[in-house]
C-alpha cells in the first residue's frame, strides 16, 4: 500500500529560493548556490528526504495528538470510576490496566521512576578504588570487572545503574567497602517519573496477548 495516500504530509519548504528570477539552493553551510549547478543526484536526494520527512513529521504530530487524547480519555474514565466507587484505579506507582468487556483488547499505563545519582557517587567510586588498590592482585577479577563496568558510562554518558545495584549484593568484610555501598545507596535518587502506554490484543481469551506496537522500529 502506498503510504502517501493514507495521510497528508507536513508542509516543508522545498529548499529552493528565487532571486532575480533564478533558482538557488542553500547548502549545508548556509550558502546560496545556483540550482543549475547542483548535481541532479543531490537534487533527487534532497527531494526524497524532504518528502519522507514531511510524512515523518506529520506522523510524529499525529502520535503526539494520539498520546494526549489517550491520556485524556483514561483520566476521564478514572475520574468517573473514582466518583462512582470512591477509589482511584491503579497501584502504588500509578500503574493501571484497562481491558475491553470481551477481554480481547488491553491498554496498560506504566509509570517508571527516573533515577539519577548525587555527589555521593564519586565518594563511593573512590572507596571502591581504595579497596581494589589495597587488595591488588588478591582482588577477584570478577569483582574488579564489575566495579569497572558499573562506573563506566554508556554512549549517552549514563552510568550503568544495574551494575551499580549489583555491587550492593556482595558481602565484603571491609569497612571501606561497606561505606562505599552506603554512599552508593545514598547517591541514588528519584528525580521524576514517566508514563508509558502499552497496547495489546488477542483473538480469543485463551490466546496470548500480542503487542500493538506504535514504535516505528518494531512495526
Amino acid at each position: 500500500m502506498n503510504y502517501q495516500s493514507e495521510f497528508k504530509p507536513a508542509a516543508l519548504p522545498d529548499g529552493v529560493e528565487m532571486l532575480n528570477g533564478k533558482e538557488y539552493m542553500h547548502d549545508a553551510k548556509g550558502n546560496l548556490r545556483p540550482a543549475e549547478l547542483v548535481k541532479p543526484a543531490h537534487k533527487l536526494e534532497d527531494q526524497t528526504v524532504r518528502q519522507i520527512m514531511g510524512y515523518a513529521i506529520a506522523l510524529n504530530e499525529q502520535m503526539a495528538r494520539f498520546w494526549m487524547h489517550t491520556m485524556d480519555d483514561l483520566d476521564t474514565l478514572d475520574d468517573l470510576l473514582a466518583e462512582q466507587y470512591g477509589v482511584t484505579k491503579g497501584g502504588p506507582k500509578g500503574n493501571r490496566t484497562y481491558v475491553s468487556f470481551d477481554g480481547l483488547f488491553k491498554v496498560t499505563v506504566k509509570v517508571n521512576d527516573l533515577h539519577d545519582f548525587g555527589p555521593q557517587l564519586d565518594i563511593a567510586k573512590k572507596l571502591f578504588d581504595e579497596c581494589l588498590n589495597e587488595w591488588s592482585a588478591d582482588a577477584h577479577p570478577a569483582i574488579r570487572g564489575i566495579i569497572t563496568q558499573a562506573f563506566n558510562t554508556d554512549k549517552k554518558g549514563k552510568i550503568n545503574r544495574t551494575s551499580l545495584l549489583s555491587l550492593m549484593t556482595y558481602e565484603v568484610e571491609d569497612d571501606r567497602w561497606m561505606k562505599a555501598v552506603d554512599a552508593l545507596r545514598d547517591a541514588m535518587r528519584v528525580i521524576g517519573s514517566k508514563e508509558y502506554v502499552l497496547f495489546h490484543r488477542r483473538k480469543t481469551v485463551t490466546d496470548k496477548w500480542e503487542p500493538v506496537s506504535i514504535d516505528l522500529a518494531k512495526v
